[in-house]
């Protein structure tokens, strides 16, 4: 039996072996534990908030044999497929989006196949929970009703919210929006609502809260950052009205009015009262609680206060009456009051006007007569002016206002009350001008203030007015412009002054005179103001050409005004020119002109504007040329040598005679003529070298030959000092003596005077004897020696008389206004020059001047001899 079970054993061990040999083994995933993003998805938990996509798992497993293994994944019939999986990586990505709150759990058949065998197990993947959630509100929105009455501290309502998160995500806390102003607060944690502590709810002043709750969550993770969500909703509370308000009275204050005529049961004021608590009122009750005096009554049920007895019956003009409105209640018990007060007065009816009385009664015309300019704050006497009002209190208040021309006149009160004396004073005395108003009308006005009828009353006011002597006489100009030819006879009319006085009577007549420095030559008519020349005046424009005065004009009583008279005397063309004989001979350089000057003692424009002509020339009319406005007479430009004029004239003479004329502009026109004396010469270089040159460009020029002399001279003095300063202050540094002066001696050739520069250019003709203008004093007397039979001498005082002075504010100047007389000659430009030259006084150097130009001349013709 043994060998029997041996050989059994031996058998199956065999067969065993042979089945082992030819078997082919499954494949089976790795198990990684729960917390393992590789093996067989056991135990797998996903986040809710996992985005769509993202790779969640790799399935992994392997094969005995080594054979290439495959993954799947699957999921029961109808349910929503959440991933897929890569069958050769095992990579599973998440497909459609998670929600906890709907499915926290998901099942997954995933499966490991090497191609012959399949493995299939069954996972359960976890679904994490994420802070995606708001609280919501289980019983809100709400509406509750609270009675005012509730006490402070007291629940009124319990808030509930849910959250369907999980953990911190899941919890919830209550808060009330606006906390700090309401009247409630809320427990954080339970949701209770209540009145806050030492707060009462009030129907009177609001009926209806609305309450905003806010729950909020107590935050977790949501797409990895940490996320709290809240919601609200709003509570409803309605105050419910209760019987805690007395009642209150409407329109308060109140005022009421007995009139004069009114009569008993005459309706007076109505008080109007409301129980506070509006939500269910009480009736009111109405009634007097003190100050009635039994002379007023009140209706319990509507409030209307009537008098009882007649207006004249009542003792005080003021009332004030307490009056008590009182809660029923539906029993017809007296509940809480309230007391006002009625303020009733009695008026006097406005029946009467205001009214104006004088001495003998009402009236409403006022005279009186006054100088005009009474001083400022006079009261006018002789207006005796009272007003009154019959009636009483406010119906007796009034203003008085005066109208009338300007602001000349002020009343005084100007508020009055029933009756008082009307004054009036004096505000602007210039305004009562005579000349202006010979009389003023003015209304004085009364006018009630705070009556509904505004009765007035008015009266006129005259005021005549007296003249008196207060203006002066007034010139119809500042000043007074006139010109007179200086030609004009003895007597004759200047111009005629105007002047005003607008008082009446003698204050009004004008007399007229004439003072000043410049009056002198002229008279006036004191009647008419006309002004004229003496008759013994002589006007000269050459003399003086301007004169001003004043002219006074005066009234009865010295009262005067001053104006300014400014006469121009008109310059006439009465003296023709006048050569200056400085000019009558002198040499002319061929290529540099030479000038001659006239002048003309008139005094303006075009008078003593001065025109040059050549009349004759000897030998020859064809050599010369004349600027007919400077005076500067040239050679034509085509000589340009003297062969050129000897050829011209076959004369070796060059002494000329011109005779020139000097004609002014004037209507009429006058003329004078002189004969000039002109030697013409060629430019010569002296000998001396530049000194020569210099010699002879300013041999009419002796001061500025002597100047030149002494600079040289001092220069010398100024070199010898430095130079011995020198040699003495280094002969003592040194400690040696020397010799006080060192005798250096020049090369024998050397020209001490000789400054020519090789590589100066030749000097031309015109500039070798260049002359230069001499400045001459103004001249005393100028004797015209080449007269003709327009005039003999020509006299010029000197200095001017002076001028009169100018107004302050002189007049605009005229079209043409010709200036005082200066003594004036025709410069290039042919103007005016300002002063007239002084005949130079023959001196010694005028003496040495001319011996120098004789020796010049004769050595020019010594070298014109030599060179023919």
């Amino acid at each position: 039996m043994k060998n029997v079970k041996i050989l059994h054993f031996l058998l199956i061990f065999v067969f065993v072996h042979a089945c082992v040999a030819q078997a082919d083994y499954a494949p089976y995933f790795y198990d990684n534990g729960p917390y393992s993003h590789n093996g067989n998805l056991a135990l797998f938990s996903l986040s809710e908030d996992t985005a769509i996509g993202t790779q969640i798992y790799s399935l992994n497993g392997t094969d005995p044999e080594g054979q290439e293994v495959r993954y799947g994944l699957s999921f029961d019939p109808g349910s929503k497929e959440y991933f897929r999986v890569d069958p050769k990586s095992g990579n599973i990505t998440l497909i459609e989006k998670l929600d906890r709150e709907k499915q926290d759990s998901i099942d997954v058949l995933v499966s490991i196949t090497d191609g012959r065998s399949k493995v299939v197990e069954r996972v359960t993947i976890f679904v994490m929970d994420a802070n995606d959630e708001k609280p919501e509100f289980l019983n809100m929105p709400a509406i509750i009703s609270v009675m005012e009455t509730t006490v402070s501290g007291s629940s009124i309502y319990k808030a509930d919210a849910v959250d369907r998160d999980t953990g911190s995500g899941g919890s919830v806390t209550f808060y009330l929006q606006n906390q700090q102003f309401s009247l409630f607060t809320i427990d954080r944690h339970s949701g209770v609502l209540r009145i806050k502590s030492g707060k009462m709810l009030d129907y009177e002043k609001t009926k209806t809260h609305f309450v905003t709750v806010i729950a909020k969550d107590g935050g977790g993770n949501f797409h990895g950052k940490e996320q709290f969500l809240s919601s609200s909703a709003t509570l409803t509370v309605n105050v419910m009205d209760a019987q805690d308000t007395p009642p209150s009275f409407i329109g308060t204050p109140y005022f009421g009015y007995v009139y004069e005529i009114s009569v008993p049961g005459s309706e007076i004021f109505t008080v109007s009262a409301e129980d506070g608590d509006v939500g269910n009122p009480n009736p009111i009750r109405y009634s007097f609680d003190e100050g009635d005096d039994g002379v007023f009554g009140i209706n319990k049920t509507s409030g209307c206060i009537t008098l009882l007895t007649h207006p004249v019956y009542l003792k005080r003009e003021i009332f004030n009456i307490k009056v008590k409105a009182s809660e029923v209640s539906p029993i017809g018990r007296l509940m809480d009051y309230e007391v006002t007060t009625v303020v009733i007065r009695v008026l006097d009816l406005n029946n009467n006007p205001p009214t104006f009385y004088g001495i003998n009664g009402p009236q409403n015309m006022f005279e009186l007569t006054l100088y005009e300019h009474p001083p400022e704050g006079e009261i006018l006497r002789g207006l005796q002016i009272t007003v009154n009002d019959s009636d009483q209190g406010a119906n007796a208040k009034f203003n008085l206002k005066l109208i009338g021309p300007g602001r000349m006149l002020r009343v005084v009160p100007q508020t009055v009350l029933n009756e008082a004396q009307v004054t009036i004073l004096v505000e602007d005395s210039a305004a009562m001008d005579y000349e202006k108003h010979h009389f003023l009308t003015y209304k004085l006005l009364a006018v009630e203030i705070d009556t509904p009828e505004r009765f007035s009353a008015t009266a006129d006011i005259v005021i005549h007015l007296l003249d008196t002597n207060d203006n002066a006489p007034k010139f119809s100009s500042d000043y007074y412009i006139a010109r007179i030819p200086e030609n004009s006879p003895g007597g004759s009319n200047v111009v005629s002054v105007t002047a005003t006085d607008p008082d009446s009577g003698p204050w009004g007549e004008v007399k007229f005179s004439i003072y000043g420095s410049g009056a002198d030559m002229f008279l006036i008519q004191p009647e008419s103001g006309i002004i004229y020349t003496q008759p013994w005046a002589s006007l000269d424009a050459e003399v003086r050409a301007k004169y001003n005065f004043y002219v006074k004009a005066e009234d009865t009583e010295g009262k005067y005004s001053l104006a300014e008279v400014f006469v121009t005397v008109l310059d006439l063309n009465d003296h023709p020119p006048a050569f200056n004989d400085n000019f009558l001979e002198t040499t002319m350089v061929i290529g540099a002109p030479v000038k001659i000057e006239a002048v003309d003692d008139d005094a303006e424009v075009p008078n003593n504007v001065i025109e040059y002509a050549i009349m004759k020339a000897d030998p020859d009319n064809n050599i010369f040329d004349i600027n007919a406005d400077t005076g500067e007479i040239m050679l034509k430009s085509y000589i340009k040598s003297m062969a050129i004029i000897q050829n011209i004239t076959k004369h070796r003479d060059c002494t000329w005679s011109l005779v020139v004329q000097a004609r002014d502009r004037g209507q009429p026109s006058f003329s004078t003529t002189a004969v000039i004396k002109i030697d013409i010469t060629e430019t010569t270089q002296l000998k001396g070298g530049p000194l020569g040159s210099f010699l002879m460009q300013n041999r009419n020029k002796p001061l500025q030959i002597i100047g030149m002399l002494a600079g040289i001279i001092s220069l010398m003095v100024f070199v010898t000092i430095i130079i011995s300063t020198a040699t003495f202050v280094r002969n003592k540094k040194s400690n040696r003596i020397l010799p006080n002066r060192r005798v250096r001696r020049r090369p024998k050739n050397q020209n001490m005077w000789n400054f020519k520069n090789p590589f100066q250019k030749p000097e031309t003709s015109g500039d070798k004897f260049k002359e230069e203008e001499e400045e001459r004093e103004p001249q005393v007397v100028v004797e015209n020696v080449n007269h003709n039979n327009n005039v003999t001498n020509v006299r010029r005082p000197w200095p001017p008389t002076p001028p009169p002075c100018a107004p302050s504010l002189p007049p605009p100047p005229p079209l043409y206004a010709p200036s005082e007389r200066h003594w004036n000659v025709p410069t290039v430009s042919a103007t005016v020059a300002p002063k007239p030259r002084k005949k130079p006084v023959m001196t010694r150097q005028d003496t040495v001047n001319k011996a120098l130009v004789s020796e010049l001349k004769m050595r020019l013709e010594q070298k014109r001899m030599l060179s023919h």
